[in-house]
């Protein structure tokens, strides 16, 4: 273990994995830190939808992110193979955001119209053209949007691959090494201190998810986050039921290799709880087959929690901290930390290496809206 790094990353979860792997590419010294293991939080939890427009939907900076973090996803998907083995499963499979009542339909042809004006591939299939794409699902459905250009990968191999191909590079991954404070000298961040001992670096990222409010704290940094419990269940059918993820009110389905296929997520703020909930999975069953009645005949496979970094305006935090010099943070992604983390690892190496951010994207997600406070 070096005495000194360029950064140190705290947070081994999809997020700091993809900033490291950003980092190693440029031959920066970097040490990740983890107070439990690689992937073993919210990373590990998500579905891996890539919904940049089904999840975002209106023109905006984090939208336009989500095209942009999208678009990145089959060169990366192709690098990580190469580096690592691992395939992340990437798939460009299309997503359906089902209307079961007229409300719904008239809501997503809204939609459909405001995103195609924007020149984005968007469009409306009736419940007879959708039966034809996706069998399996009910008519009682009165059709769907149509949005090709979304996908999906494995959440917990995307966080893996990247984490082994950050390690290839000369990234050093601590587990189960918990980060207790900052070191701060003259209103700058000079490294951390943690169960194994003081770490020093010239630059500290958090990127810790749900948990990096509790750690910022410590450094008097204020933000206006909070966790949001979702739980998720899996199952296993002989043949695959569907082609493209379903997206309704009430649930997600998303297909995966072998026959299985995840359905998720319920929503239950401010809660670090990651015990899976009776009632919870209840409704999700309910609501999952009466869109899709042939998983009555599915083989359960089994059921979890993640625990989902939201703040209060429902925008992430990027970037360097005002006033504590070489303190950067990267998080509230909340259920989009898989579609964004190729385009934050970018945005915030490129911030560390001192390269100018084009866009809009550091005056739309500044780390000291409204509540940063250092004392």
């Amino acid at each position: 273990m070096r005495a000194h790094y360029d950064v140190i990353v705290i947070g081994a979860g999809i997020i700091g994995c993809s900033i490291a792997y950003n980092l190693s590419k440029r031959g920066k010294s970097v040490v990740v830190l983890e107070k439990g293991s690689i992937a073993g939080k919210a990373s590990s939890a998500a579905a891996g939808m890539l919904g940049a427009q089904t999840e975002l939907e209106e023109d905006s900076p984090l939208f336009r992110l989500g095209k942009e973090s999208r678009a990145m996803f089959p060169d990366l998907a192709a690098e990580l193979k190469t580096l690592t083995g691992i395939d992340i499963e990437y798939e460009q499979n299309g997503i359906y955001k089902v209307a079961g009542t007229e409300d719904q339909v008239a809501r997503l042809q809204s939609l459909i119209k405001a995103q195609n004006q924007l020149g984005e591939e968007a469009f409306w299939v009736t419940t007879e053209q959708l039966q034809k794409r996706e069998p399996a699902l009910t008519t009682d459905v009165l059709g769907a949007m149509n949005i090709p250009n979304d996908g999906q990968v494995s959440a917990p191999k995307l966080t893996k691959a990247l984490a082994q191909a950050a390690m290839t590079l000369g990234v050093e991954i601590r587990e189960f090494t918990e980060v207790h404070r900052f070191v701060k000298e003259a209103g700058e961040i000079k490294g951390v201190d943690t169960n194994i001992g003081l770490i020093s670096a010239a630059h500290v990222v958090v990127a810790g998810g749900a948990w990096s409010e509790n750690l910022l704290k410590e450094a008097d940094v204020n933000l206006e986050t909070y966790p949001v419990k979702g739980e998720c269940f899996s199952v296993k059918t002989r043949k695959r039921l569907i082609n493209g993820t379903i997206f309704s009110e009430d649930c997600y389905i998303v297909p995966k290799a072998g026959g299985r296929l995840i359905i998720g997520a319920t929503e239950r703020p401010g809660l670090f709880d990651e015990t899976v909930t009776f009632e919870g999975i209840s409704l999700l069953m309910e609501a999952a087959k009466k869109v899709l009645p042939g998983l009555g005949e599915a083989e359960w496979e089994k059921a979890w929690a993640g625990i989902r970094p939201q703040t209060k305006d429902a925008l992430p935090y990027l970037g360097e901290h005002p006033e504590l010099k070489n303190l950067f943070v990267a998080t509230g992604h909340y259920r989009n930390g898989i579609l964004l983390a190729p385009v934050t690892g970018k945005i915030m190496a490129d911030l560390i290496d001192g390269i100018a951010v084009g866009k809009d994207w550091m005056s739309a997600f500044p780390i000291n809206r409204k509540s940063v406070k250092v004392q």
